[in-house]
């Protein structure tokens, strides 16, 4: 039971952080994560104790990420940068693991050399996370960019094999380099090549199940997570690197088939989307999970007598200062070497910011917390205690924290801002731009999901989004929306009308207050206000539900008329909106508003009312397409509402027009849920 309630607090604690990073998107979302689990750890002091087995921690969490990193790597974009990534993922993991192991060491002979190896080899990989958050706030430049990802999926490989060859020296008692080398060497290769053959394996045998005619998606997911699993266990049996196995496996993605259908397509989405998932877990816990340790770590350090708290804290600013400045002088030298070869000029103030900026973007995260959470307590079988393991770890929390700190604070302070310059049109420009990607890749994902079954419903579906993309279009150079002030007199027009209809017996109560109720969330949208609480509008909502609960009833019921009362409401909206139309005409004429706002607002509603009119042809034939198209509808927001997170998150739309997107949605949901 205590272990349900760790994990649930953990998994609570990453989906805050993530509300949290939205609403304070200056500060990296690692580091609110990591603020979460110190809070969940001095709430839960005595009760909450992180203790995972070291080769599970790492399968279970190293495996699949890095598995995810190499799927979704531009392959490309690797190879052209192929010198500097491998310098930095290599040879600046390995010097990084020497001189901090020398120095600190030096410092506190109490850790042996080889344990000191193991922590400079665990503060070789760079975080992935930590960078791309950074890289919604400042412009990284394009060559930097594709460095850091390059070196975000090799030096995690490097950095783990070299720790693990750093541990075996600990457990054993002996080192050679010359054997270590030779080890390395065959770990490396035979990783690669099991990763290779397993990959491939992967996909033959992928195919002949589809040959079978198995193509469910389910099976397809559950069949690519189960791949880094696999290939790193294989890997490990068979005593080479199942970190790089993964990697190559994951970089050879064989596992997506090379043809296209809409079922291959729907397969890629939900794989997608399932990924995504399990990455942003994946990576908040182990972050949150580095903040349960911090106070654990420091306590247990703090009350050792044997070591100084000023000394804990010197071993800690001393390592993150070499950590920084070897990196600082061999991306000076990598960035040199490039400037006078490839470039062939003198080397300028901008290529040592350049150094700089990739100095300072290499904070520590995920891999690192990984590597040192697989320090074992016992050295082998014995009931020795690992070498100052928790000062260890504490040296390492310790620099992931200033590292997290430096990039989300001097990043900025050196890489320009992104800061959108736009007029006015351009701004509007944008944002309808930006509305038909939204709309077409809808569109496309339904066109994807499109069966036998569904296809009549999926067209009139994909028929009303190809009418808003093509409206979307239009708007692109169009003139601004009417005035909000504007638009909510037309609501307070409608809702006047309706509640006269009301008193006049005109139409059913249910009608009345149905329409009414919607009327109200519409003005609450156009607002952008929330709804004011009172006794009022409760009263109001609970008549509402009632009459709706009645209406859902009847619908089940043998002689249900849901024809004649969405005829009803079909007739309603048209009354209200001729009635709109002619208070708009009077205030033109009367010269009471803008005669360009009312003409907009009054071309939207003489449309409003040839749509309604359109429909009422064949009130049966409509409720049936209705009710055929209903669910793949819902689901076509659902996307929608997702497309429009992904442009946010991609920094296309600002946080105001993501949303008004969203509420737009919103809209469009209320009317399809208020339907009769």
């Amino acid at each position: 039971m205590e272990t349900l309630t760790l994990v649930v607090l953990l998994i609570i604690a990453v989906l805050i952080s993530a509300v949290i990073d939205q609403i304070v998107p200056k500060v990296s979302l690692p580091l609110i994560q990591v603020g979460m689990g110190i809070v969940i750890a001095l709430i839960g002091a005595g009760v909450v104790n992180v203790e995972l087995e070291p080769d599970l921690f790492l399968v279970l969490f190293i495996a699949p990420l890095l598995y995810l990193e190499a799927k979704d790597a531009d392959k490309a974009l690797l190879w052209r940068n192929k010198k500097p990534i491998l310098s930095l993922a290599i040879g600046l993991v390995v010097a990084t693991m020497l001189i901090i192991g020398f120095i600190l060491n030096a410092i506190m002979p109490s850790i042996p050399l080889a344990a000191a190896f193991a922590l400079g080899a665990a503060l070789g990989p760079t975080d992935a996370v930590a960078v791309t958050s950074l890289s919604k706030q400042v412009s990284i430049p394009e060559r930097q960019w594709g460095v850091l990802k390059g070196e975000l999926l090799l030096n995690d490989a490097s950095g783990i094999v070299s720790f693990q060859f750093a541990i075996a020296a600990v457990v054993t008692g002996s080192f050679s380099l010359l054997n270590a080398g030779v080890d390395f060497m065959i770990e490396f290769v035979g990783g690669l090549i099991v990763g290779i053959a397993l990959g491939y394996l992967a996909n033959f045998i992928l195919r002949m199940i589809r040959d079978i005619g198995i193509e469910s998606t389910t099976f397809h997911v559950l069949y690519e997570i189960c791949i880094p699993f696999v290939v790193h266990m294989i890997s490990s049996a068979m005593h080479v690197s199942g970190i790089i196995a993964v990697v190559v496996a994951g970089l050879v993605n064989v596992i997506a088939p090379r043809t296209v259908s809409p079922s291959i397509a729907h397969m890629n989405i939900v794989s997608t989307n399932v990924w995504n998932v399990i990455s942003f877990t994946l990576n908040g816990l182990v972050f949150v999970m580095l903040g349960t340790q911090i106070p654990t770590s420091m306590l247990y350090t703090w009350e050792d007598r044997s070591v100084s708290n000023l000394m804990v804290i010197f071993l800690v600013i001393v390592t993150t200062f070499t950590l920084m400045a070897v990196r600082f002088i061999w991306c000076t030298a990598m960035e040199y070497i490039h400037v006078r070869k490839a470039l062939n000029r003198s080397f300028k103030k901008s290529d040592v910011s350049n150094a700089l900026l990739l100095t300072l973007c290499g904070a520590k995260g995920t891999i690192t917390l990984s590597i040192l959470f697989t320090i074992p307590i016992f050295i082998g079988s014995t009931a020795t205690r690992f070498p100052e393991r928790h000062l260890i770890i504490f040296i390492g929390c310790g620099v992931i924290l200033c590292t997290l700190l430096i990039a989300t604070f001097l990043v900025p302070l050196v890489a320009p801002k992104k800061v959108r310059q736009q007029t006015e049109l351009e701004a509007k420009q944008n944002y309808y731009e930006c509305l038909t990607d939204i709309l077409r890749n809808v569109i496309e994902e339904l066109t994807s999901q499109q069966t036998k079954n569904n296809r009549r419903a999926t067209k009139a579906v994909i028929k009303a989004y190809q009418d808003r993309l093509e409206s979307a279009k239009e708007r692109i150079d169009a003139d601004s929306d009417p005035n909000v002030e504007l638009r909510l007199r037309t609501i307070n027009w409608e809702r006047e009308y309706t509640q006269r209809l009301l008193d006049e017996g005109a139409i059913s109560e249910a009608t009345g207050l149905n329409y009414l109720a919607r009327l109200d969330r519409v003005e609450d949208l156009t607002k952008h206000t929330g709804r004011v609480i009172s006794f009022k509008r409760v009263f109001f909502f609970v008549r509402i539900m009632f009459f709706r609960a009645k209406g859902r009833l009847s619908r089940l019921a043998p002689n249900s008329k849901a024809a004649d009362k969405a005829d009803q409401m079909r007739q309603l909206q048209m009354d209200t909106a001729q009635y709109v139309v002619m208070k708009l005409r009077e205030a033109i004429s009367d010269a009471d508003v803008l005669t360009e706002d009312a003409s907009k607002l009054l071309l939207q509603y003489e449309t409003i009312i040839s749509n309604l009119r359109k429909t009422a042809t064949s009130v049966t034939t409509t409720i049936k397409i209705s009710d055929e198209s209903d669910d793949i509808m819902r689901i076509a927001y659902q996307i929608e509402l997702e497309q429009i997170q992904r442009m946010y998150e991609s920094d296309r739309i600002s946080r105001a027009e993501a949303k008004n997107l969203r509420e737009n949605v919103y809209l469009m949901q209320m009317d399809l849920e208020d339907r009769f």
